[in-house]
């Protein structure tokens, strides 16, 4: 039995799961084809609560690109370092090789995005940068 590892996201349609989009559909048709004959596939899921505000992201992406000024990261690899102190990323390993899939901000809960902006004060006080 071969290794394989998929990370998705589907909606509920007609009673069915089916992927989100096109870009899921060709990802999840690839996993598929990937198992072999009676392969037992294990099975998480977890409905979305997106209830994060638009003041908390327009704080998060604020601070982030504070922070990347400051540090002279990129927007994005400061974005990430911040979803990895929020604890919003895992590592996932498939074929051998280890990849870190992190969670989309828009895709976050009030709550999680309330451990993002920890965690970017976190930072700016190590800095001595108030994002208080």
């Amino acid at each position: 039995m071969k290794h394989n590892i998929y990370h998705g996201r589907f909606k509920s349609k007609d009673g069915k799961f089916i992927p989100a989009d096109k870009a899921e559909e060709i990802k999840f048709n690839s996993f598929r084809k990937e198992l072999e004959e009676d392969q037992i596939v294990e099975v998480f899921m977890e409905s979305e609560v997106d209830n994060g505000t638009v003041p908390q992201l327009a704080k998060i992406h604020a601070c982030i690109r504070e922070l990347a000024k400051e540090t002279g990261y990129t927007f994005e690899d400061m974005k990430l370092e911040i979803k990895r102190q929020a604890g919003l990323c895992i590592k996932k390993e498939m074929s051998g090789e280890v990849f870190l899939v992190c969670k989309s901000f828009s895709r976050c809960s009030k709550d999680e995005l309330a451990l993002v902006i920890e965690a970017i004060v976190q930072i700016g006080d190590s800095l001595n940068i108030n994002f208080r």
